[in-house]
């Protein structure tokens, strides 16, 4: 992710936003492919910006890598 070398965290917002939420690298080459992919539809927006972000945010969460347990 340009400007931000480990990730996206969950629930952190991205650095390629502006102030009005818009991607700021929308048309450029390095809009990472998993931005380029999602496709906002009824069930990613619902029809509040809150039902939206708790969309976004399950998906985050879902889509997290997992931590291994070191065993004791």
């Amino acid at each position: 992710m340009p400007g931000m070398p480990d990730g996206k965290p969950a629930g952190v917002p991205c650095i390629q936003l502006d102030e009005q939420l818009r991607c700021k690298i929308f048309n450029h080459p390095d809009r990472p492919t998993v931005c380029a992919g999602l496709q906002p539809g009824i069930e990613m927006c619902g029809q509040n910006r809150e039902q939206a972000m708790f969309y976004l945010t399950q998906l985050e969460v879902a889509t997290a890598p997992r931590h291994k347990v070191q065993p004791r």
